[in-house]
């Protein structure tokens, strides 16, 4: 998602304020491949199992919404790799979003978050924007912290959970707390069990890696995940994509910001399932979404063995994994 509000500063100022951010260091991480380690956190924000149960009830919870009508969840479903299907994801006054929603698979380990800021490098940080931010409208909590604050600590269960996820910090739920809890659970959102991961490729595939290599794709989309991290310009902002039907096809109203023209490189883990494609959503195939920002490259390339390759880096395990899923019901409080 891309960034509408000036976060960065206020989440500082938050977990500041909070109190004691960590809890019990009980948290034990699963073992990664080689060459990979557990993602850094911030030092504000320290693991534990209370806090990652907290977290997944939070983002499953529509609570987090002004109206009590979207949950984290809606927009990020674990079976589409935490996006959810669509161009852009309404908001809760009608607002219509502007980007399309990313997958969330290990990022954790990201270093820069939303499609084109800089400054969101935290997953606390970044749980502000739909939760708080006003172009366009996502959850619509705004300045309304006091009413969802009012809102969880009305729950028992809720209080239990805080107490024990944050030890030592006193009063009402806050949006530090929040941010804090649902980082902790996406950071557990961990996917290295696909055929790719495994070197488990087919001759079509791997004819099909070795081309993705050759074409340039792997200059951005490198590392583990495919992703560099970075934005670029990737030939995907058309001189005239004010011409929204938002608009009729009439000039722009005033105000109107254009379209960035660099957007960060999404991680391609779980690619074949994560659709519609692009910053905008506007490639309903992953072919589409190749020849529209990478068309100069295509050359000789063999699009058959390219989208194999693609479809082998799902991690279906990740996909279906319950611990990923909806929390039980009940108050589950670890001991």
């Amino acid at each position: 998602m891309a960034m509408r509000v000036g976060i960065a500063g206020i989440i500082g100022a938050l977990v500041l304020a909070s109190g004691a951010m960590g809890a019990r260091t009980d948290w034990r991480w699963p073992s990664f491949p080689a060459g990979v380690s557990a993602p850094a956190l911030p030092a504000e924000n320290g693991m534990s199992a209370a806090k990652v149960a907290l977290g997944r009830r939070l983002f499953y919870d529509r609570a987090l919404s002004h109206d009590g009508s979207m949950a984290c969840a809606d927009c990020h479903q674990q079976a589409r790799g935490f996006t959810d299907g669509l161009p852009t994801h309404v908001g809760v006054t009608g607002d219509m979003g502007v980007r399309n929603v990313p997958g969330l698979a290990n990022v954790g380990w990201r270093s820069g978050l939303t499609w084109t800021d800089a400054g969101i490098t935290t997953l606390e940080a970044q749980a502000m924007v739909p939760m708080t931010g006003t172009k366009p409208v996502e959850m619509g909590l705004g300045d309304r912290e006091h009413d969802l604050a009012t809102r969880l600590d009305a729950d028992p269960c809720y209080r239990r959970m805080f107490a024990q996820a944050f030890p030592g910090a006193k009063g009402a739920a806050d949006f530090a707390r929040v941010t804090a809890a649902l980082g902790a659970f996406q950071r557990t959102m961990i996917s290295f069990g696909s055929a790719y991961d495994r070197g488990a490729l087919t001759p079509l595939a791997a004819k099909g890696a070795a081309q993705f290599k050759a074409s340039g794709c792997a200059s951005c989309h490198s590392g583990p995940d495919l992703t560099d991290g970075k934005v670029h310009y990737v030939g995907t902002a058309a001189p005239r994509e004010s011409d929204d039907p938002a608009y009729g096809g009439k000039p722009p109203p005033p105000g109107f910001e254009p379209p960035p023209e660099q957007f960060r490189t999404p991680s391609l883990r779980n690619v074949a399932v994560t659709g519609p494609w692009l910053h905008d959503g506007k490639a309903d195939s992953i072919d589409g979404a190749i020849r529209r920002h990478a068309a100069a490259h295509l050359t000789g390339i063999d699009m058959p063995a390219l989208l194999a390759f693609l479809d082998l880096l799902t991690d279906g395990d990740f996909l279906k994994n319950p611990a990923l899923g909806p929390p039980p019901v009940g108050c589950p409080v670890p001991a």
